[in-house]
């Protein structure tokens, strides 16, 4: 088998095309910003948040922004490469987020198109690799439409592949930060991953998963929600 190794332009375009499809075919089910009031503030966090991305990456501020809500039962939120970013009512409902809170976790999944996680991951995947049968609403989306090999490739890592330990701690980090930069408290990154704990219920070990324990996530985000907390102090003047 042969590794498939895209570009970033190409991951890009695939990106594009597939929120679109999403975002098409949750507007025909009436499933996409149902909520005004709720649309407003995901969108405004989200405004408070891009301009600090050119500490990371300096082309960010200049991608092609999207921001949407989609009506979706499942505790979720995703960022595709080039800033194209959904956030699920299920998340804001049943952790019931405060406006820090989901700075946090929009933080967080913007962190990982901006180190380009998904497109590693596609790295990491043999070519033929295909489409596989997950339970996860946003793959529904998808059931109707003729994927290629790179639309399928993409489906993979940005859906079904887990992000390894240390991309989890990236994107922990800079959402950290970024959220402190925009003036919400950095603190809020450990109440809102108490809440996915919670939420989640348990966990295997740690050595038998991708992910960081819940224990080990919490204790670094304390740890780093420390040394950012001067940034948010300085935002807040």
């Amino acid at each position: 088998m042969s590794v498939f190794t895209p570009s970033a332009a190409e991951v890009a375009a695939t990106a594009r095309q597939q929120y679109l499809q999403v975002t098409r075919v949750a507007d025909k089910k009436g499933t996409l910003n149902h909520d005004p009031t709720q649309t407003e503030r995901v969108r405004r966090i989200a405004q408070q948040l891009i301009p600090h991305t050119a500490v990371f990456r300096d082309d960010a501020v200049r991608w092609q922004w999207q921001v949407n809500v989609l009506t979706v039962d499942e505790v979720n939120a995703w960022c595709m490469s080039g800033g194209k970013i959904a956030v699920y009512t299920g998340l804001i409902e049943q952790l019931e987020l405060t406006d820090d809170e989901l700075a946090a976790i929009m933080g967080h999944e913007i962190a990982h198109a901006l180190r380009e996680h998904v497109r590693e991951g596609m790295g990491r995947q043999q070519a033929t690799a295909v489409g596989t049968a997950v339970g996860s609403a946003v793959l529904e989306h998808f059931t109707d439409v003729r994927l290629g090999k790179l639309g399928h490739t993409f489906t993979q890592a940005m859906f079904v592949l887990p992000n390894s330990r240390e991309q989890e701690q990236e994107a922990d980090r800079i959402g950290v930060e970024l959220a402190a930069r925009a003036g919400y408290d950095p603190r809020a990154a450990v109440s809102l991953w108490e809440k996915m704990a919670a939420n989640g219920g348990g966990q295997p070990p740690q050595w038998l998963s991708t992910h960081p324990s819940h224990e080990t996530r919490i204790r670094d985000l304390q740890d780093y929600a420390q040394r950012v907390l001067p940034l948010y102090e300085q935002a807040k003047k």
